[in-house]
């Protein structure tokens, strides 16, 4: 099924974390305690992405508008100090109220704040892309939160602003969280085409009548161009600007009542953009959240003498920025798996051709640096069974499909695929039933990929996996460890080429859904006294990498297995060793029963494991998790067990557990 050299397969991720944390997390300590669970390579994740902000990866550098200390940023690819902190800065033009970090930013649309405005990310327009005027209509989407009677809607434009504007409703259910099943779409409101639009603030009657809607979208074509900031960039003359949006309903007598709740924080009606000008001020800074220093990590024991997957900004930030951090990576000769360029743009509501062409602006110029630089992405989010977006005009919906057709067009480098897996929201409630849907799930969305189009022939990586974005105790439990093993028997078994842990760093317990404690992590920093607690995700680490597998620098072939109906709750993976023994990684995922398992060999001469059986298990006899609100703790937390018996026709596993067997087949 696959070939796989385990010290290269199987790594960790380093994200950002609040103020402080990086240098209590990676301490010398902790990182040789991160090692021992025997995880090879790296990959540094980029919290700004996801957080809306642009990341100035090294402190030093310069600005577009040097003297006001304002504009676009470039890091300075110059040696000098080691950059051991990085921070992003907020986007004084932003659009989302929502974002995928710590979510405690606010769209300037509708903020109340007339002087404030969103813009429109300037490298989408052609001066950039080359394309046609209208390749990447812009656009910005209202939840009103229910739905309620509309007929009217004011824009107060920012400049520049948009010529052409259709203002559409949505004719289903939430047009951000998409079905398979359902065709909804954007319908027009009928008097919602304006054409040669003046800017300024202008008042729209819609529709005659009012029409129930609760998500309205303003779609924005041919920008105006001039801009009332006083810069000579032409990246300030690019795109669309929207000062304040209202809409609501306008009775007989004129008058107007507006839904939209203005507000600057996360009260305001909630709203949507397809794009932010990654513009910013020195002020922005965001101090809550750190990065780890690009030269800390990867000249730290924790890249372990291997390559690293290294990041760069694309949807908040700028080409030149992430050239310059390349640059500089090369210059110190740090040895790079590849660069991933941007984070989960799917789950931040882009549309695969605006990606594509943020992308492509940044792969070719990545590309002239060094034809041997691996690039590739988009480290997708979390889906289930496909990953959507809204239809274009053939009646496309599928985003990955659409966005590697936009790259082909481009002739622009895609040396790997990236995704991340996160199965589920719902850490409040039974463990087992999700338990048994691991397999499922991913192969599911492996293989909504492959019909998307994904090439086979090139790398695919899962640049984060854990059980949940949330956090919750089935994540410090014995279920983190059988999450854990399962999760990368189905990636290994079904062609993937590198698995990176997300939680390898040593972290709290924190209670985000109010129903119990936890984290997606494998090392606990105590409360009580600062020591680490290994957690079951460490001990079926070290399962995988000291028992099912050698850890040498040597290929592993990964076997197909098929388990009977009467073992429903166990899947088994298997490995042909270096070492000529064959070892079977087993999970059993029933939290109350035993599983007899027999094993058989299709192909060999001699069907069954012949002399010594070589037993390593992990079960709640070696694990408990005791719950204590915050500080929560393992009651027991013991290396997993291990036996050598003669072969024998059954082999147990116990309730809730992770079991190897090892040993030879035949002479």
């Amino acid at each position: 099924m696959n070939k796989c050299i385990p010290k290269q397969t199987l790594g960790g991720g380093v994200d950002g974390h609040e103020r402080g944390e990086c240098a209590r997390m990676l301490s010398d300590k902790n990182i040789a305690e991160m090692l021992s669970a025997g995880l090879g390579p790296v990959t540094y994740r980029l919290r700004t992405e996801l957080a809306g902000e642009v990341w100035h990866w090294n402190p030093r550098g310069s600005w577009s508008d040097e003297a006001r200390q304002c504009g676009y940023w470039t890091s300075s690819s110059s040696i000098s100090t080691p950059i051991n902190l990085s921070y992003g800065y907020r986007l004084p033009r932003r659009g989302n109220t929502i974002d995928q970090a710590n979510n405690d930013g606010y769209s300037r649309i509708s903020d109340g704040d007339e002087n404030s405005f969103w813009k429109s990310n300037p490298y989408l327009d052609p001066y950039f892309t080359g394309e046609s005027k209208d390749a990447h209509p812009q656009w910005i989407v209202i939840d009103l939160g229910k739905v309620k009677p509309v007929n009217s809607i004011r824009i107060q434009w920012g400049m520049p602003c948009a010529r052409q504007v259709r203002v559409e409703y949505w004719t289903g259910n939430d047009p951000m969280h998409l079905h398979i099943e359902r065709n909804d779409d954007w319908r027009v409101f009928p008097r919602g085409v304006i054409d040669n639009s003046p800017g300024g603030d202008v008042t729209t009657r819609l529709s005659s009548s009012s029409i129930p809607v609760q998500f309205v979208r303003v779609l924005m074509n041919s920008s105006s161009a001039p801009t009332t900031q006083p810069s000579a960039d032409v990246r300030d003359r690019l795109g669309f600007a929207v000062r304040e949006i209202s809409l609501g309903q306008t009775n007989d007598a004129g008058e107007f009542e507006d839904y939209v709740r203005h507000h600057p924080d996360r009260s305001q009606t909630i709203v949507y953009v397809s794009s932010t000008d990654p513009w910013h001020r020195a002020e922005d800074i965001n101090y809550k959240t750190e990065q780890p220093g690009l030269d800390f990590v990867l000249r730290s024991k924790l890249a372990n003498h291997l390559p690293v997957l290294v990041p760069v900004g694309v949807l908040y930030d700028t080409p030149d920025n992430a050239v310059s951090e390349i640059q500089y990576l090369l210059a110190r000769n740090y040895s790079l798996e590849g660069v991933e360029l941007g984070e989960e743009p799917d789950g931040q509501w882009t549309s695969p051709e605006d990606f594509a062409a943020l992308y492509v602006a940044t792969a070719r110029q990545l590309r002239s640096l060094s034809s041997q630089l691996k690039l590739g992405g988009p480290s997708l989010q979390n889906f289930d069974g496909h990953l959507l977006t809204w239809p274009d005009k053939s009646g496309n919906r599928f985003w990955m499909n659409r966005f590697l057709r936009a790259l082909r067009a481009a002739e622009s480098p895609f040396d790997f695929f990236s995704f991340e897996y996160y199965p589920f929201d719902d850490v409040c409630s039974d463990a087992a039933p999700q338990l048994l849907e691991i397999p499922h799930r991913l192969r599911a969305m492996l293989s909504s990929l492959h019909d998307d189009g994904v090439p086979s022939d090139i790398p695919w990586l899962m640049t984060e996996f854990g059980y949940s974005v949330f956090a919750g105790r089935h994540e410090v439990d014995i279920e983190g460890a059988l999450f854990h093993a399962d999760t990368v028997g189905t990636f290994l078994t079904s062609g993937g080429t590198k698995a990176y842990l997300y939680g390898y760093e040593p972290d709290y317990l924190t209670d985000e859904l109010k129903c119990s404690w936890g984290n997606l992590m494998m090392l606990q920093i105590s409360n009580a006294d600062k020591k680490l607690n290994r957690l079951s995700t460490y001990y079926s680490a070290r399962l995988i990498t000291n028992d099912w597998m050698q850890w040498v620098t040597k290929t592993h072939e990964v076997y197909p297995v098929t388990i009977e109906p009467d073992n429903a709750g166990v899947t088994a993976y298997a490995v042909r060793r270096p070492d000529k023994q064959w070892a079977l990684l087993a999970v059993n995922k029933d939290p109350n029963r035993s599983a007899q398992l027999s094993v058989q060999f299709t192909g060999a001469s001699v069907d069954t494991f012949t002399g010594k059986v070589d037993i390593a298990q992990f079960s709640r006899q070696q694990y408990r998790w005791q719950e204590d609100g915050p500080n929560g703790r393992p009651l027991v937390s013991n290396l997993p067990s291990h036996l050598q018996r003669a072969a024998s026709r059954y082999y147990e596993l116990p309730p809730y557990s992770v079991s190897v067997l090892r040993g030879h087949v035949g002479r």
